[in-house]
């Protein structure tokens, strides 16, 4: 539950300050009426955080480790010619897993240093908000090219950033996203390579002994599991997918 709390905390870091610039959130307000009753009315920074709300899976997936995760075991699932196993939502809850795993030292430094402090009450909320960022930009700013980030400030009409503390996240956000699929992508050719032998291998002998009507697929497929088994291919791509944020 504590990590979710900070996941949200994140979220808010990334939505424009001047919307909670007060300290708490009121979240009904009640007017008495001349005739005596109440009308009760939703506090507009309420129905923002509900709004941002909506934004959660959009910065999970977009924003950590998730897109270059899933993308890989996507491209190792078709690889090995299994197209329904794992299914989509295994391959779905091990990427979110492996996700928090590769994000639990940012979001540990966004509890200790902004969370934490908020909810006793050491540090205002806007405060709260700007040492929450810090993790996360860093986190962007190891996985991301210059070349992407530099790509995206002149599509946004800017000639340069003194450093990388001056990279706004409209820009930051998409040349990470770029940067992450070109990294799983060239994973997911690494990954391919091994398979795609096998099945060179298996259609040769084939050809050779003049079984032409038979499916290469369905001789290599057993031979591509083996190898898969053999090598302790689940905790090589897992591993290296964790290992590859890190390097």
């Amino acid at each position: 539950m504590s990590r979710m709390r900070v996941a949200l905390f994140v979220l808010l870091a990334l939505l424009p300050w001047s919307a909670f610039a007060q300290t708490g959130l009121e979240a009904v307000t009640v007017t008495t009426n001349p005739n005596g009753s109440e009308t009760y009315s939703l506090s507009i920074q309420v129905l923002l955080l509900m709004t941002a709300l909506t934004f959660l899976p959009a910065a999970v997936m977009m924003m950590t480790a998730f897109t270059r995760i899933i993308i890989v075991l996507a491209i190792l699932r078709q690889a090995v010619g299994l197209m329904q196993a794992p299914s989509g939502q295994v391959l779905i809850g091990l990427a979110l897993f492996l996700t928090f795993f590769i994000m639990a030292p940012v979001f540990d430094r966004i509890h200790t240093e902004a969370f934490q402090p908020y909810m006793d009450n050491k540090i205002s909320f806007q405060e709260g908000l700007q040492k929450a960022s810090v993790p996360l930009r860093g986190f962007m700013l190891a996985q991301t090219r210059e070349s992407d980030i530099q790509l995206f400030g002149r599509l946004a009409g800017s000639e340069g950033y003194a450093s990388a503390d001056a990279v706004p996240l409209s820009v930051l956000v998409p040349a990470f996203v770029t940067s992450e699929l070109k990294t799983a992508f060239q994973i997911g050719f690494l990954l391919f390579i091994p398979f795609l032998i096998i099945d060179l291998v298996v259609a040769s002998v084939l050809m050779s002994m003049g079984m032409m009507m038979l499916s290469p697929m369905i001789i290599s497929l057993p031979f591509k599991l083996m190898l898969f088994v053999l090598v302790d291919g689940w905790a090589m791509v897992v591993g290296t997918l964790a290992a590859s944020f890190y390097v």
